[in-house]
């Protein structure tokens, strides 16, 4: 719950994430619900999710493509740090 807060109060902010797997996404929080944020990042288009599920299902989600953006989806179970850049 803390991390739901946390993302919260950063919303609408450029913000550098680590996750419990030690990767590293910087962008914009567009937008938190009690299981995920949503990171505005510079990407190819691609609306991508990080998170873990059993029998590897791909990493990307839909088929949306976007213009000069990306949003990246990453589970609130998986944030191990939050920094305001």
């Amino acid at each position: 719950m803390e991390a739901y807060y946390n993302c919260l109060h950063c919303k609408n902010k450029r913000v550098r994430i680590m996750t419990t797997d030690g990767k590293r996404h910087e962008g914009v929080i567009v937008d938190v619900d009690r299981n995920n944020v949503y990171l505005k990042t510079k990407g190819n288009g691609k609306m991508k999710t990080s998170a873990f599920y059993p029998g590897g299902a791909g990493n990307y989600y839909g088929g949306y493509f976007g213009y000069g953006s990306e949003i990246l989806t990453l589970s609130l179970f998986t944030l191990l740090a939050i920094a305001l850049i």
